[in-house]
């Protein structure tokens, strides 16, 4: 089955950026191409991809080059295999990409593979060529819309085990005590106005407080980091603070650590309880062929 497609953007920047001036004057400063043998500045359309063989010999690689590789994927996306997405490690996912048919020929195969996908609750591996090198990808259904997600390869992600902390003990009562606590921040969406780019936000009140000439916005003071002793005391405070912003007027004490020991008693002791299809192509990121 073959389903062609053109590939957009999933994701939107809504970040400030800046550019970088002359503060005497004023003046953009600019990076600019320079040809190292003219000593000259170079348009872009002077301007091509090579491969350095040696320090005298540059390979020549054009677009048609690429676009021409002897590669199955050169020109589609290919499915390998179909897996449950629990079996991914979120750490591989990168960027995403919505997939939409690029004719109405297109229009009954994509229906198909949404339908499919969606019922199957499964997600389809994929290989493609970008950006000059064959990448893994992952589709998957968003709503009616195939979403192509851009994966690293295994050799891609580093071995963490060099950042983890010494040995340490942690208590069935800490483990429940965080358990808590996770349960008070627990939200069913990520929506609303606590997930908001605020940083974004004060930049913008800065740049508009500057443009009216005005005082800059007072930022907050920060708490004070206080030296933590007793981590079932710190969590208990977060517990209190959370709720309370919530409004909820009962706060349940986590668990306590058990005494060590407790004295013997006489009293007779109690009884125990026990207790796509299979290499499906697509077309081409950025292009329908």
């Amino acid at each position: 089955m073959t389903v062609p497609i053109n590939v957009v953007g999933a994701t939107e920047d809504h970040s400030i950026h800046f550019h970088q001036y002359h503060l005497a004057v004023q003046g953009r400063i600019r990076y600019r191409k320079i040809c190292e043998l003219e000593d000259r500045e170079v348009s872009q359309e002077e301007i091509g991809k090579g491969y350095e063989l040696t320090k005298t010999q540059v390979i020549p690689i054009t677009d048609e080059d690429l676009s021409n590789l002897p590669l199955p994927t050169a020109k589609a996306i290919e499915i390998d295999a179909f897996v449950p997405l629990a079996s991914i490690d979120p750490i591989r996912i990168a960027e995403g990409y919505y997939l939409q048919p690029s004719s109405p020929v297109g229009a009954k195969p994509y229906k198909l593979l949404v339908q499919a996908l969606g019922r199957s609750a499964k997600v389809a591996v994929a290989r493609y060529a970008w950006s000059g090198r064959e990448r893994l990808g992952l589709l998957r259904v968003r709503g009616d819309v195939l979403v192509l997600h851009a994966m690293r390869w295994p050799d891609e992600i580093r071995d963490p085990s060099e950042l983890l902390p010494p040995p340490v003990r942690v208590s069935d009562e800490e483990i429940e005590g965080a358990l808590a606590f996770m349960d008070t921040l627990t939200v069913d969406r990520l929506e609303g106005p606590d997930f908001r780019d605020r940083y974004t936000e004060a930049i913008a009140q800065i740049i508009e407080a500057k443009r009216e000439e005005r005082p800059l916005p007072e930022a907050p003071d920060p708490e004070q980091p206080a030296q933590v002793l007793d981590l079932m005391a710190a969590l208990q405070e977060s517990v209190s603070k959370v709720k309370a912003a919530r409004g909820e007027a009962e706060v349940h004490e986590l668990p306590k650590p058990k005494k060590a020991a407790a004295q013997k008693q006489p009293a007779k002791r109690a009884a125990a309880k026990k207790t796509t299809a299979k290499k499906t192509t697509g077309r081409r990121p950025r292009s329908a062929y």
